[in-house]
């Protein structure tokens, strides 16, 4: 049977930073009072996403790609990763602010975890007025400068503080220390991985009246101490085209305003895509039929796609491939 483009039922993720945001302004089936994420694309081992339409309902994305590897990742990707889905789709709300915390890389995770490393971007979605993001230190410092504001609690004093808005973007690679702040919503696009090592949480306690791990020992190795200010992301806005956003070895992510309808040619791609709702909602039309996205639901276009038709007004999508 041919594969179509594949809807996942959200693995939802309670988090004491967690708010209301995924259910009110997204539609997320969320039943706890603190909802911090959804995992709309998943393939982390225990929290494999599972099919939510058409034919293949009820089975996982894991089972799909062992069954239909080349056609469902393409042949680039399986040459690269095997049988192993290599990016995870979040969309997250921070009610609270998130610990200050790194991802290790390729290198480090492989050689601690046997995972792949963390490197993520964001797209932020909502923004409350105040609201900031925590990203890189604000100067090249010391391991031994960091060390010594993390004892004296004034590690904040040495991060950049970011106000935000929504359409702002920012490409976090691995080892780059940061932090979500409270009233942002945000879509994360990010590698198959769910390594984070906290080193800050404002010593916030949890119902139980107890502190939260933090990793400070295994961070040491995994952050970058140079301070390179290369995270915020600028991209062009053109309607009805699929504007560049971030290229990087890990995932590229385009930029597409809808207003009207766009054909998309796929046929030289090789790669699966992800499509995301960021704004308003979007028809989508295959030679296997048409499905309905709306803000906050996300897609994934097998790889044996080759073409596909965008419909929508005053829309908005991340599309995501590699």
């Amino acid at each position: 049977m041919q594969l179509y483009p594949l809807k996942f039922i959200p693995i939802l993720k309670e988090r004491i930073w967690g708010g209301s945001k995924l259910k009110n302004e997204l539609g997320k089936p969320a039943q706890g009072p603190n909802i911090g994420e959804s995992w709309e694309v998943s393939a982390v081992p225990g929290d494999i996403s599972i099919v939510s339409n058409g034919a293949y309902e009820g089975i996982s994305l894991q089972e799909l790609i062992d069954r239909f590897p080349e056609e469902l990742l393409g042949s680039s990707i399986v040459s690269r990763f095997g049988a192993e889905f290599p990016i995870l789709i979040k969309f997250i709300d921070a009610a609270d602010d998130l610990s200050i915390q790194v991802h290790p890389d390729d290198e480090l995770a492989r050689k601690r975890h046997n995972s792949f490393g963390k490197t993520e971007m964001w797209y932020v979605m909502q923004a409350d007025p105040g609201a900031r993001l925590l990203i890189d230190f604000n100067h090249a410092v010391s391991a031994e400068e960091y060390q010594r504001h993390l004892e004296d609690n004034t590690l904040l004093d040495l991060m950049n503080k970011e106000a935000v808005d929504a359409g702002d973007t920012f490409f976090i690679n691995a080892g780059k220390i940061h932090a979500i702040g409270a009233g942002v919503m945000l879509a994360e696009i990010q590698q198959t991985s769910d390594l984070t090592y906290r080193v800050y949480d404002y010593d916030r306690r949890d119902a139980n009246g107890n502190a939260r791990e933090l990793h400070t020992e295994e961070a040491l190795e995994a952050i970058d101490f140079s301070a390179e200010q290369n995270f915020r992301v600028s991209y062009p806005k053109v309607p009805n085209t699929a504007n560049p956003m971030v290229d990087s070895p890990y995932f590229t992510t385009n930029y597409i305003p809808l207003n009207g309808c766009l054909e998309q040619d796929l046929s030289g791609r090789d790669a699966f895509s992800i499509w995301i709702v960021v704004a308003g909602s979007v028809r989508l039309t295959t030679e296997g039929g048409s499905i309905n996205l709306s803000k906050g639901e996300t897609c994934l276009m097998p790889a044996g796609i080759n073409s596909l038709q965008l419909e929508g007004e005053n829309a908005s999508l991340l599309e995501v491939t590699l």
